[in-house]
């Protein structure tokens, strides 16, 4: 029986530690997680256990692990010496990272997000030929975009902007600039 509760609590400890760093619940923290789960455990041993399953979620979340990958990590983990996990808590680590695993990388994907998010974009090059009074106009072609820029759960916001032909060619040079960064970055890797 005394298996059955520690299995819970450990459970319960996971499950808190990812309402607080993957769900952003504030109202999760690790006085309460001790109160609830381990009232008896003393506070350093808490801190060690919390720490620990902590890190060792922040590292499966983090490499976005499939079951192979998982097994293998918590296998790992069970024979590290002085440090590693019991095959309990790899037990309640497999099992909490197979129903989590879906929910834990959406809210990533969304913590990585920049706010506000560009929903999209439309834009048209427009040329004017003619003045008012009939006489040629010599200015060139005019380019329009439109971003349309919003946050989650909000509506849409629209920006509009101008560019002549040297504001279009400064940002074709500044995103050939920024690619060329990119591709050093992920060379070097």
């Amino acid at each position: 029986m005394a298996d059955v509760e520690a299995a819970k609590s450990l459970s319960g400890l996971l499950s808190g530690i990812a309402q607080k760093v993957y769900y952003n619940n504030k109202e999760i923290t690790e006085e309460l997680l001790k109160h609830e789960l381990y009232p008896e455990l003393p506070e350093d041993e808490f801190k060690a256990l919390h720490q620990k399953m902590k890190g060792l979620l922040k590292s499966i979340a983090t490499a976005d692990m499939d079951q192979a990958q998982l097994e293998a990590f918590l296998t790992a983990q069970t024979r590290k010496q002085g440090g590693g996990v019991t095959a309990e808590q790899a037990a309640a680590l497999s099992r909490f990272w197979k129903s989590q695993r879906a929910r834990v990388r959406e809210s990533l994907l969304a913590q990585s997000r920049w706010e506000p998010g560009l929903r999209g974009l439309s834009w048209r090059v427009d040329l004017q030929t003619a003045g008012s009074r009939g006489d040629t106009v010599h200015s060139g072609p005019v380019a329009l975009m439109e971003l349309e820029l919003g946050r989650a759960g909000q509506d849409s916001e629209f920006v509009c902007l101008e560019f002549d032909e040297a504001k279009v060619n400064q940002v074709l040079k500044k995103m050939a600039d920024i690619q060329e960064s990119i591709d050093r970055i992920v060379h070097r890797t």
